[in-house]
């Protein structure tokens, strides 16, 4: 997956979906989609429908969330942490959890501010700031 279409990208949401569900080998990645997913029982529904959700648009300025780019964003910084990358990541996290107290809570801090140096690495068009990214993780 480096650089899948939007199709793509949620269809390996929904193939995880039907593994999980049909109790079948998932690769390591899946293994770890699946977990990101078990904590979102919101999108369950959603994944269970694929015909539904495959080309349907969530619209930010209407209150609506994505739960691909949501669920991606969660991958994205399972990758990150599993790396420290950016370096620090780790360390960072680590003591947002203990702040927090709540692993999933920090996990979804970390890719809020994940969200925010994408968005303002494609609004001034440079590359992702990696210190700005640990800044805001450890605010």
């Amino acid at each position: 997956m480096f650089n899948p279409s939007r199709s793509e990208a949620r269809q390996f949401f929904f193939e995880v979906w039907r593994k999980q569900r049909d109790k079948a080998l998932m690769t390591p990645l899946e293994s770890v989609a699946w977990e990101i997913i078990s904590h979102h029982p919101e999108y369950h529904d959603l994944l269970a429908h694929p015909e539904q959700a495959l080309e349907r648009e969530w619209f930010p300025e209407q209150g609506e969330s994505n739960p691909f780019l949501h669920l991606g964003l969660h991958l994205a910084v399972e990758e990150q942490l599993s790396i420290d990358q950016p370096p620090g990541i780790r360390t960072a996290y680590d003591q947002l959890c203990t702040r927090l107290k709540d692993e999933h809570a920090a996990r979804h801090h970390v890719l809020e501010c994940l969200a925010e140096v994408v968005w303002e690495s494609q609004r001034h068009g440079t590359p992702l700031d990696g210190a700005r990214y640990l800044e805001l993780i450890r605010k």
